[in-house]
């Protein structure tokens, strides 16, 4: 099928308009007319294929720099899936590239096509296959028995990982697993990496006697246990204070191109704070999670595969109500199954709502560091639980019969998990002491009393 210049600009014009491109408007209308022409005018629908975009793409060479090259390329496959969207064309040439070869990159298959040999390069672009090491099946088998236990196992990519390392290798299948894995953990840096790959070394080794043979285990060394440890993200806890100053801050934020967004901020922490949820949890709510008759909000199959019905403090349930309202008025879906958490596009990622919310710690001046470090988002999780503990001290309520009621309302499996997010602090620690001392008096008299007798 041929198209007229009259035709391309129609199409452009629809093309921007469902995609809702601004800045790049122009290069979009700029790169597709300058293809048409090569193609003589008439050819975008029917004559370009992968020899014509070879020729396309090397024909720019001479006279543009490689990353420009591949920046026009990203801009007419976007066009191109937009057609094949649109039933106009059958097929984006870029897009059966990457398929037939399972590559991603766009900039990867242009250096392919502009290559002296594009057949052999193009080749080359293919992945090594899934577990095909010779202990690929092992660690295949692993996972899959893993997966019919009940475990989601979505770490599946560290096993890949090491896969890729063995294929690497062409010896490998004639080496100690111990050798093998002690190389593949010093080829990382981080103290925390190479413990990972160790413990991976470990399951592999057990999956091994599993089936069969014999392997022994990988002690990790002492120092490298002892540096993770002490390079661990400790948890901040916030005080009332800086929860309060957070929650301010959040209000605060700016919205003139999404007004909903200061509320929203502000619900997030709330919920984070008063309920102890993690970020994903949060972002995974939706309306019909939140009873405002109960008190209560629903969080769904989650970390472990647990659910939960949490009932909150009438101050939390108010500022969900209050966020429902302004999401209404917003014009937010009111289905059912719709996102909590809303912007115009529709639900929130847990990256996206991280980082805004980590920008929330930077205003509020709690976190100035750069990269890893200082107060987060998760710390709110730590700070409920260390708040709680606190609270039923000084409420007189001994808070070791109250564990395993915490640790249900926070979603672990056992108190063990919960007692990791139990950080000490100075206020806990004088509650602690003094509960001792009363109970240490209480023994000190049974004894007095029991020796005079």
């Amino acid at each position: 099928m041929a198209a007229s210049k009259d035709q391309i600009e129609t199409l452009l014009d629809q093309f921007v308009r469902d995609l809702k491109v601004r800045t790049k408007a122009t290069s979009y209308r700029c790169v597709v007319r300058r293809i048409h022409e090569f193609l003589g005018n008439n050819g975008i629908f029917s004559v370009l294929d992968q020899r014509q975009l070879r020729k396309w793409l090397r024909a720019q060479l001479p006279e543009s720099p490689f990353w420009l090259v591949v920046h026009r390329a990203q801009l007419v496959t976007r066009f191109l899936d937009w057609l094949v969207k649109q039933k106009i064309v059958r097929v984006n040439p870029f897009a059966e590239l990457r398929q037939k070869y399972e590559c991603r990159s766009t900039a990867r298959i242009v250096r392919a096509l502009v290559s002296s040999k594009p057949s052999a390069a193009l080749e080359a672009l293919r992945p090594p296959p899934r577990y095909g090491s010779h202990l690929g099946p092992v660690m295949r088998d692993h996972i899959q028995r893993m997966r019919s236990l009940g475990y989601r196992y979505g770490h599946e990519s560290e096993f890949l990982r090491f896969d890729l390392f063995l294929q690497a290798r062409p010896s490998a299948a004639e080496e100690p697993l111990s050798k093998l894995i002690r190389e593949y953990a010093a080829a990382v840096g981080s103290p925390a990496l190479k413990l990972r790959r160790l413990r991976l070394g470990n399951i592999v080794a057990s999956a091994l006697t599993r089936n069969g043979t014999a392997t022994p285990s990988i002690v990790p060394d002492r120092l490298l246990l002892h540096d993770v440890a002490r390079k661990r993200c400790r948890p901040y806890i916030y005080s009332h204070e800086e929860i309060g100053l957070l929650l301010r801050t959040a209000r605060a934020y700016p919205g003139l191109r999404a007004p909903l967004r200061p509320l929203t901020l502000y619900t997030m922490l709330v919920v984070a704070y008063c309920a102890g949820l993690r970020l994903g949890e949060i972002v995974s709510l939706e309306l019909r999670d939140i009873d405002l008759q109960e008190g209560t909000i629903d969080v769904r199959d989650t970390k472990f595969f647990k659910s939960r019905r949490l009932p909150l403090s009438p101050s939390a349930m108010t500022a969900l109500r209050n966020y429902l309202f302004a999401r209404r008025e917003a014009g937010a879906s009111q289905e059912t199954q719709a996102p909590l958490f809303v912007h115009e596009k529709g639900g929130y990622s847990q990256i996206t709502a991280g980082a805004l919310l980590k920008n929330v710690i930077r205003r509020a001046g709690l976190n100035t560091h750069r990269g890893r470090g200082g107060p987060r988002i998760h710390d709110l999780r730590h700070t409920f639980v260390v708040h709680r503990m606190t609270a039923w001290y000084r409420e007189g309520i001994n808070p070791q019969n109250r564990l395993q009621h915490l640790a249900t309302y926070l979603g672990h499996l056992n108190i063990h998990s919960t007692l990791i997010y139990l950080t000490i602090t100075q206020e806990l620690l004088q509650h602690a002491n003094a509960r001792f001392r009363g109970a240490e008096a209480s023994v000190l008299k049974a004894i007095q009393g029991g020796s005079e007798k």
